[in-house]
């Protein structure tokens, strides 16, 4: 549905976004992942015929963002980071004007905005349609904006930085608007809130330094480069004893096991597919010894980030643009 080769942007001697190339299928909902400056936004201006790009290609449900511009944006239902509402227009009257643009027939807007309005949850439980723009509050004008992205029944839907700015209550219920449009649509949204992004993608890009340092599902993100997972258990027996039979339990795994008074904490690395809790509880019980803490650790999504994100703009140390 979205298909990107060597895209290449630059801004005079500087390179905003570098020979990057990726894919998205129909129905998949894509996190586009990168801290500020990393080149997010201006991919996404590209591919919704802001900005025509350097060099490279791009092309949206079939046609070309450079060569057929009109046939891409009658596929696409764009959310910008700063949506653009008059703040004098009331709700119904501003997607009244929005769907006129669209070219929707006159005998057809009232249904789509009544449709649109439906499903961002703007006519319920309270009436938002007759309120002034610039009376409501952040996340219902962002909802105001993804409706108005909806309106033409976009196959494809490209969200940038949708959660910006909104409050926890007001960030799960965006997540929970987009995750039920997922199917539907095909989305692609960008965002550095890892916490969002992991929770409504199924697959996700990490851009960093203009150029894509990885991609792929957050669990196989998270194994490719954090490692393995850890145990880590409390508890209250002799070193060396602990030592030994932490080993014991764990053959080809690290196994470290620290001193706190009569108290040994033991941190085991091994792979994800061994889990070795019960296996500890069992020998602590045989042992006579207490437990105090033991759980499994894996490597976060924020860690894998930081990573991999680091890496890159260590390389590219001077990229700037959005």
């Amino acid at each position: 549905m979205i298909e990107v080769k060597n895209l290449t942007k630059k801004y005079g001697a500087v390179t905003a976004v570098d020979s990057i190339s990726f894919n998205v299928d129909k129905g998949g909902v894509v996190g586009f992942l990168g801290p500020n400056g990393a080149g997010k936004t201006t991919t996404l201006k590209i591919l919704t015929c802001f900005h025509p790009a350097t060099s490279g290609q791009a092309s949206i449900a079939g046609f070309d963002v450079l060569t057929q511009s009109l046939d891409v944006r009658r596929n696409i239902g764009y959310m910008p980071e700063s949506p653009g509402l008059y703040p004098e227009m009331k709700v119904r009257e501003f997607l009244k004007f929005r769907a006129a643009l669209r070219e929707i027939p006159r005998r057809e807007r009232k249904k789509t905005v009544d449709r649109a309005a439906e499903l961002c949850r703007l006519s319920a439980p309270e009436d938002m349609m007759r309120r002034n723009l610039g009376k409501l509050s952040r996340g219902y004008r962002q909802r105001v904006a993804l409706a108005d992205a909806l309106l033409n029944s976009p196959p494809v839907l490209i969200l940038d930085e949708p959660t910006s700015g909104l409050d926890p209550a007001q960030i799960r219920s965006m997540r929970e608007l987009i995750l039920s449009l997922g199917g539907d649509h095909t989305i692609i949204l960008s965002s550095h809130i890892l916490s969002e992004v992991e929770q409504t993608c199924d697959r996700l890009i990490v851009i960093a330094g203009g150029k894509i340092a990885a991609a792929g599902t957050p669990d196989e993100l998270r194994k490719s480069v954090i490692g393995p997972s850890r145990i880590v258990a409390e508890i209250k027996g002799p070193h060396e004893e602990v030592l030994q039979a932490a080993r014991g339990v764990s053959e080809s795994g690290d196994v470290q096991v620290n001193s706190m008074n009569q108290w040994q904490r033991v941190i085991i690395r091994d792979n994800y597919d061994t889990d070795h809790r019960a296996d500890l509880a069992e020998l602590a019980h045989e042992k006579g010894w207490a437990i105090r803490e033991l759980r499994s650790e894996a490597g976060s999504l924020e860690d894998f980030f930081i990573q991999v994100t680091y890496e890159q703009n260590i390389e590219s140390p001077d990229h700037e643009v959005e």
